[in-house]
């Protein structure tokens, strides 16, 4: 992969004017976005809104900003497509629904929740298809918005320790107004977000991040549970906890428990335990 954000070595104050403009055109974007597409979906498409307005001002921030500065394309930013892309997608995506599969079955086999039959749309299938791609969507846009070029930039001026957690906490504070968002989901997210970042200091690629983000995500709606406060409704059954919100996370969904709390955890191990460290892989 070519590493075009060491071409050029900007100082402290252009590394800042990178990021800010970076963030500026994200920030606008998100809003501009959000706005039309408000206007022309029905008002029940929140969560495709919640997925294309990030996807959609996270590829232009980063299209204008590694093309900018460093005469790039989006490809330049971890999505080069290598021999080793495929593996890093789908392993992350594996093991990310097996984690959201084992907090739910888990439980439900000690007598903890158990599925209930609940509103589904009409057509089932389809409609399941759609959520699946739209979720895409959404993997992609915000691990272009929170893993693109700023934190690239950043990880390799300043190191990966002093960029990931930072990044995390703007991750979790991101996710604050989601619908029965609670403390414990926004520390949670803020996990996810070491673990994403961290993943692509393993690979220096965007396909793990973006697997194991999408992996997660998708497989939450399909076992009934709320997705970060959405519920998606299309499976025709939903899970009825009989353990407290702490453990279930209440109306934010597993999140935004402690079952999430341990499972980022166990994939972090399960992360290094599969992928070789950078200095250890082959070349891109």
């Amino acid at each position: 992969m070519p590493d075009v954000l060491d071409r050029k070595k900007p100082d402290k104050i252009g590394i800042a004017l990178r990021v800010a403009l970076f963030a500026l055109i994200g920030y606008l974007g998100l809003y501009i976005f959000a706005f039309i597409l408000t206007v022309v979906l029905p008002e029940n498409a929140l969560v495709v809104e919640a997925a294309l307005a990030p996807f959609a001002a996270a590829a232009i921030a980063n299209a204008i900003t590694v093309r900018i500065y460093e005469r790039g394309r989006l490809s330049d930013l971890g999505l080069g497509w290598t021999r080793t892309s495929a593996r890093e997608f789908f392993v992350g995506a594996g093991i990310a629904a097996a984690a959201a599969i084992a907090i739910i079955l888990v439980p439900m086999a000690e007598g903890y929740v158990r599925f209930e039959a609940a509103p589904s749309v009409e057509h089932r299938l389809p409609s399941i298809l759609f959520i699946a791609f739209v979720l895409l969507f959404g993997a992609f846009g915000e691990e272009l918005m929170f893993h693109g070029y700023a934190f690239q930039l950043l990880v390799r001026r300043m190191g990966a320790f002093a960029t990931i957690l930072p990044v995390a906490v703007l991750f979790g504070f991101a996710h604050r107004d989601n619908f029965n968002a609670n403390p414990l989901g926004i520390v949670n997210t803020m996990l996810w977000g070491v673990l994403l970042g961290y993943a692509f200091v393993r690979t220096h690629a965007l396909w793990l991040p973006i697997g194991l983000h999408y992996g997660w995500n998708v497989a939450l709606p399909l076992l009934g549970a709320n997705l970060s406060g959405f519920t998606m409704g299309v499976t025709g059954y939903a899970l009825k906890w009989r353990a407290g919100d702490l453990w279930s996370g209440g109306g934010y969904g597993p999140e935004g428990g402690l079952l999430t709390t341990i499972i980022v955890v166990v994939l972090f191990v399960v992360v290094i335990k599969l992928f070789a460290e950078p200095e250890e892989m082959e070349p891109r």
